[in-house]
């Protein structure tokens, strides 16, 4: 997600997620307090800082969206 979004997830209507990992459980609870204080509601935590690299991985996606959509203001929804 971009920046703006993040400080601001009420810029894309509806439901989606944050997702979040580390090492530090209490490094992360910060920053889920300091995310829902954003206005986030779905944070999915993917565990320890393993994590990242996959969550690295959605970037090639998302410039390909934001070219698409000429926007940054879209995220991804995990449905299950």
């Amino acid at each position: 997600m971009s920046s703006v979004l993040m400080v601001n997830p009420s810029l894309v209507p509806g439901s989606h997620d944050l997702f979040m990992c580390g090492n530090d459980e209490s490094a992360k609870a910060t920053v889920s307090d300091i995310v829902k204080s954003f206005g986030w509601i779905s944070i999915i935590d993917l565990g320890d800082i393993t994590a990242a690299r996959a969550l690295e991985g959605i970037l090639p996606i998302w410039v390909r969206l934001m070219m698409k959509f000429q926007s940054p203001n879209f995220n991804f929804k995990i449905m299950k």
